[in-house]
């Protein structure tokens, strides 16, 4: 999977880097996902710190798409994670029971 990793406003960190590539890892290669693209960037009021995390998945059929936002990026990160791996799980078990009912028939 090619992982695109943009900052919008400001340099990441490799340390940054390597924790993106690592949560994104724990998806399933199984589910066929071409590449991620992950756009970092802070909220535009500086007096409250929000960091937004952004991540497309491009698979087949339409991409994937989720955006958080936490008080560190890191935080957001891992909600946008669990949240595509909840959506994976669900399109995942879809498949399946299309295939049991098919073979039902």
């Amino acid at each position: 999977m090619d992982v695109i990793i943009q900052s919008l406003g400001f340099k990441h960190s490799d340390n940054l880097e390597q924790y993106i590539n690592e949560k994104l890892e724990k998806l399933s290669p199984s589910d066929k996902i071409i590449r991620a693209n992950v756009t970092l960037f802070q909220g535009p009021d500086r007096s409250t710190p929000s960091d937004y995390c952004e991540i497309r998945l491009e698979v087949p059929g339409p991409d994937l798409f989720v955006k958080e936002q936490d008080e560190r990026f890191e935080q957001a990160i891992d909600e946008c994670i669990n949240k595509l791996q909840g959506i994976l799980r669900k399109q995942k078990e879809k498949m399946v029971d299309a295939h049991r009912r098919a073979g039902a028939e």
